[in-house]
């Protein structure tokens, strides 16, 4: 199965997998699960002048009912902020950024060997000091996985999310992958670090039956809407990167699990588009060291 690792964002496999496949494993009936993170980036240059750092926090909360005929099905909430510091006030495009998420995850076994998982969500992404509703972005994500074998689960996605403006919609595809490579080994696309949409995997070894050691690897992608101030009067701010971590975890028991990791975030970029979804500005920052702690309970 799947092992904790905590993200930062969208959010869309770290919900999908982490509610579907953790919770689903606890028996029969009504399960809650309790789930956060605090990390912090370390100093990064910017491309257009000066440095920034930045933190992150998030707590998630949520409910799976368990029907054990291969169906569950409930709702995941989570409240996280973004704090930017930015060394140079002619080139700060935002401060703090909040982002609120809620999903419905539902898992339904269409065969004896396959799954279909589905996960409509929404989230509000905003600078602080204005409306949440301005920051107001919607999808789902889904997908269909085949229990290869008692050790492989595989199977395509897909994400589908409104844009703030932009026309259209996000689209991405992914691939759902649970696999004990043996009895210590194990590959899977879970939760990243905090809850971004994109893609992402973990290759993960347990060391004892307490300790678990992971390196994972994923695309992280926020947007969020800006005040009227600052260099895009009501425009939207984007922060890319590729975050890869090596983590640490520790289960005493099945309901508890603290983990600490360390790393880097590469290709970092940040982007400023105009209230009419006209891009004004764009610029890359170095790589940046991450490093963070995450906790998951559940009862």
């Amino acid at each position: 199965m799947a092992h904790f690792f905590p993200k930062i964002s969208p959010l869309a496999i770290a919900f999908f997998l982490t509610w579907t496949t953790q919770l689903a494993a606890q028996p029969v009936g009504l399960g809650f699960q309790v789930d956060g993170l605090a990390a912090y980036q370390g100093s990064a240059s910017l491309s257009g002048g000066g440095n920034f750092s930045a933190s992150r926090a998030f707590i998630r909360g949520g409910s799976l009912y368990n029907t054990g005929d291969g169906t569950s099905f409930g709702l995941s909430i989570s409240l996280g902020q973004f704090d930017y510091d930015f060394s140079q006030t002619d080139n700060q495009p935002w401060t703090d950024i909040r982002d609120i998420r809620i999903s419905f995850p539902v898992r339904a076994r269409v065969s004896e060997s396959a799954q279909l998982f589905i996960s409509p969500q929404i989230r509000w992404d905003y600078q602080s000091g204005i409306d949440a509703s301005d920051g107001r972005t919607y999808g789902v994500f889904a997908g269909l996985a085949w229990e290869v074998s008692s050790r492989l689960t595989i199977g395509p996605a897909f994400g589908v999310f409104s844009q703030l403006e932009e026309e259209g919609v996000d689209f991405f595809p992914a691939l759902l992958v649970d696999w004990d490579i043996n009895d210590r080994w194990n590959l899977n696309t879970g939760s990243g670090i905090g809850a971004t949409r994109g893609p992402g995997l973990t290759l993960s070894y347990a060391m004892t039956d307490t300790i678990n050691l992971s390196l994972a690897a994923r695309s992280e992608r926020i947007r969020f809407r800006l005040d009227d101030q600052d260099l895009a009067p009501d425009g939207v701010g984007e922060d890319k990167s590729i975050p890869v971590v090596l983590a640490l975890d520790y289960s005493p028991n099945p309901g508890v699990s603290l983990n600490v990791f360390a790393g880097a975030e590469f290709d970092g970029r940040l982007t400023l588009d105009d209230e009419n979804g006209n891009e004004i500005s764009r610029q890359s920052y170095d790589t940046a060291p991450l490093v963070g702690f995450a906790f998951r309970f559940r009862f």
